[in-house]
């Protein structure tokens, strides 16, 4: 049985506005604070929570209600496991809160008027051109937020039979975990088990006057009511890739910088190309391989000094967002004290995700290269197989990860790189098809897309593949799961596509690879065959 929260009353709503920001009793702001924000912290952190009084041995106690905390706390509950959950914060942690939820919700108008846009290439018009509503926009994102937030609810976990601490966490030996309320009470748990999901954080970047001059990140954003009119984002990874495109599209001048000289520097290359002349045709100004020099504040405007090709530049805005780098929510936990070694990427684990305390395991960002929700769940999982059943371990090294980055097109990747494979002294052979070679491209005008897919030379295992497209992030799954299941380009070949989709791309490769097999001894055989079958 699980509670649903109701949005909170008129009165309600009230009494949680007055106290919210400065006096607030749980210390906890969400802003602007209306009747969904005031919904989104009933749920996730309730003010007048509270904590249980700890009554015995638990099988497992988890520190941080994020996406990797709510699901192994949830399944070891369901196992019949004793389970204590510990957050000082929002439950859901950034996914739901600052993270996947809200900026998705934000990417989605933005792509509608990128359809509007294409519409004219299409014989469609808007007469009086495309106008956003922004305020109502981030409306709309507050209350899809506070809508989800009712499944990451305070109240749904205590209904599942697990103990919900509001406070932070942190070890106070090898075995015992101690909750700090805000009131500055203290609780110890004992625990036979334990699990580290503190997520991470944004990274302060050491450049010059930036602290000191106010910026957003994605903790913060979602605060916004207003569009601003000059929007400079300071990192071409995801997250500034994907946020750059939507405000751009919503009618704010962006210009993005990275020290790197290129968009999505991680990706593959073909993909990174695509989606900086995507941004240059819709005017988004691009600083990459720029040095940023300083930051600093000039009455209204933001100023930033940068260099780019030997020459000096200055560019004044009215918001700076900053999209670089992540660091770890380890300080404040006393891993000392449990005997868990650290470093300045997170938790040090081995592949079973055991720390070097073999009672305490971590998942989600602070352990694992991926920092994504669905790898969150996925070493979640790990660590309940791993931390409370006998028998064979899961091995974080044996999946197979998936990721997309949801601009448009969205830009999805599984598996190796070329430079990877290469890197690994593997020999692969690439196989690649336009988007717009499948007639369901030609249709829907995709003219920047493709598939990219790589094999282990001489054979069909698939390596990892790229996938360019406006449905990106949904194409890769297949690929996901062939890989998963140990299936090749030969079976893939078989698969009776519909038509016309856009999958078709990834049919046409194996039947692409089929046609490598057709070796001049093997075409020489053939023809023998059909001959003899003549007579």
């Amino acid at each position: 049985m699980s509670t649903v929260i109701d949005a909170p009353t008129k009165d309600q709503e009230t009494t949680i506005i007055n106290t919210n920001g400065s006096a607030q009793p749980n210390g906890v702001t969400v802003l602007p604070m209306d009747r969904h924000n005031a919904r989104l912290i009933a749920n996730v952190h309730p003010p007048a929570w509270e904590n249980p009084t700890p009554d015995g041995l638990y099988n497992l106690v988890v520190i941080g209600g994020g996406s990797a905390g709510l699901v192994a706390a949830a399944g070891a509950a369901g196992l019949g496991a004793k389970v204590a959950l510990i957050e000082r914060h929002l439950l859901g942690g950034d996914c739901l809160n600052v993270g996947c939820l809200p900026s998705k919700t934000l990417i989605r108008p933005a792509k509608i008027v990128g359809q509007i846009q294409l519409g004219a290439e299409m014989g469609v018009n808007v007469p009086q051109g495309t106008t956003v509503d922004f305020e109502r926009v981030m409306e709309r994102m507050r209350s899809i937020r506070a809508e989800v937030s009712d499944h990451d609810s305070a109240n749904r976990f205590k209904d599942l039979g697990i103990d919900v601490y509001l406070g932070s966490g942190r070890f106070a030996s090898p075995n015992t975990v101690e909750v700090v309320a805000a009131d500055g009470s203290t609780q110890a748990l004992e625990f036979k088990k334990a699990l580290v999901s503190t997520g991470s954080r944004p990274m302060e970047l050491p450049i010059p006057g930036l602290s000191e001059v106010e910026h957003l990140t994605n903790e913060t954003l979602f605060e916004l009511t207003e569009r601003p009119n000059r929007l400079a984002v300071i990192g071409a990874g995801p997250i500034g890739a994907e946020m750059a495109q939507s405000f751009s599209r919503f009618g704010t001048e962006v210009t993005v910088f990275d020290i790197i000289p290129r968009l999505l520097g991680r990706e593959d290359e073909d993909a990174a190309d695509v989606m900086r002349e995507v941004f240059e045709q819709e005017g988004i100004q691009l600083a990459l391989g720029a040095k940023t020099q300083k930051v600093a504040q000039d009455g209204d405007e933001k100023v930033i000094h940068f260099e780019l090709d030997g020459t000096e530049h200055e560019l004044r805005v009215d918001q700076i967002l900053v999209a670089a780098g992540r660091v770890p929510n380890i300080d404040k936990l006393n891993l000392e004290a449990a005997g868990v070694e650290y470093h300045r990427k997170g938790v040090t684990v081995k592949d079973t995700l055991e720390t070097t305390n073999p009672n305490v395991f971590a998942a989600g960002d602070i352990a694992y290269k991926f920092q994504f929700t669905h790898t969150a769940d996925a070493t979640a999982r790990i660590v309940l197989q791993n931390a409370l059943f006998p028998g064979p371990k899961k091995k974080v090294s044996d999946l197979t990860v998936p990721w997309v980055t949801y601009t448009d097109p969205e830009v999805a990747h599984v598996g190796l790189y070329e430079h990877d494979a290469e890197e690994m002294g593997i020999q692969v052979e690439t196989f690649t098809q336009p988007i717009y070679g499948t007639d369901r491209g030609k249709a829907d005008g995709e003219k920047e897309g493709f598939v990219k897919i790589h094999v282990k030379k001489g054979t069909d295992k698939i390596l990892g593949a790229t996938i360019v497209a406006s449905h990106a992030g949904e194409m890769i799954n297949e690929i996901t799961l062939a890989m998963v299941a140990g299936i090749g380009l030969k079976t893939i070949a078989t698969v009776i596509h519909p038509y016309p989709t856009q999958a078709e791309a990834i049919k046409k490769i194996a039947d692409a690879y089929n046609r490598t097999r057709m070796t001049p001894t093997v075409h020489r055989i053939f023809n023998w065959w059909m001959a003899r079958a003549r007579r």
